[in-house]
């Protein structure tokens, strides 16, 4: 992951090769990604390389199913403009995509109410029923009871005053009646390292890898994963169409993502592999959010 980079010059030879009307564009590094490394590429692009197992196949599913969907999307996306194909230099598929402006929310948290409106009109635009192609996903979209085992593991890391109550929300959210619409798009994984901030509001959104078909409920945890206290409820009153039992479950997702936020921020406060320290305090603050719910 962040251990494993690559270096500018391998960069700089892919472009020559497969985009050479790119090649001479200034390129800078990006910190941070997952599975992903990122440059920027000129003043409107990045390009972004695969560093784990599971990246090459979730930039074929962006490369795919993002620049039809984002023609209906009301925020930036990093939108795949060039593919790069496996050769002799690299060997796995890369992206050139659209630059998304703004500081990731894990580095600068969205502040302003009004991002309630707009992440709830994002996700009403991105929510339509999808067709039987769209991707599947292992742990998104699905019933919350197939998710007990990494609840569990992560619920170790919070305090134990806590853990009671957030074991109550899980709870009520995995009794929750399931959701029997039609699979609708999903994002996948909305949490503060996927969204970008200018102004103390949402600018754009990022990282698609994870999209797929399910239940819109895992989209619908960022009511308090990504917005600012006390706006969940002007959330959902703009969303308008989740019911009691969606919002349920959405709230069982939040507290499923604070905690692994939590574990995987503790880990990069201890200097652990994998980790990320500024995922801890944003997976807290996402925590408290969702447990001061009535």
């Amino acid at each position: 992951m962040a251990e494993l980079r690559f270096e500018q010059d391998l960069v700089r030879a892919l472009l020559r090769e497969q985009h050479p009307d790119l090649a001479d564009l200034e390129l800078r590094d990006v910190a941070g990604g997952w599975d992903n490394q990122q440059w920027r590429l000129g003043a409107e692009l990045a390009v972004r390389l695969p560093r784990t197992e599971r990246a090459p196949a979730l930039l074929r599913t962006e490369q795919k199913w993002l620049p039809i969907l984002a023609q209906r999307l009301p925020l930036p996306t990093p939108t795949p403009v060039r593919i790069g194909e496996p050769s002799a230099l690299f060997e796995h598929t890369w992206t050139i995509t659209r630059w998304v402006e703004g500081e990731p929310a894990d580095y600068a948290p969205i502040t302003c109410a009004d991002a309630a409106e707009t992440l709830a009109g994002f996700l009403k635009a991105l929510h339509q029923q999808a067709p039987a192609d769209a991707p599947a996903n292992p742990t998104r979209g699905i019933p919350l009871a197939g998710m007990q085992d990494g609840f569990t593991r992560s619920l170790e890391v919070i305090a134990d005053d806590a853990s009671a109550d957030v074991r109550e929300i899980w709870e009520k959210a995995v009794a929750a009646p399931a959701w029997h619409g039609a699979p609708t798009w999903l994002h996948g994984d909305l949490h503060p390292a996927n969204v970008v901030v200018q102004d103390g509001t949402l600018s754009g959104v990022i990282d698609f890898g994870e999209m797929c078909a399910g239940d819109p409920a895992t989209d619908l945890s960022a009511a308090w994963v990504l917005l600012p206290a006390g706006t969940a409820s002007r959330f959902f009153g703009t969303y308008e169409v989740a019911d009691d039992a969606t919002i349920a479950r959405a709230r069982g997702w939040a507290v499923l993502r604070a905690v692994g936020m939590i574990s995987i921020g503790r880990n990069g406060r201890l200097g652990l592999l994998g980790g990320k320290p500024t995922w801890e305090p944003a997976g807290r603050a996402a925590l408290e959010r969702a447990l001061a719910v009535n």
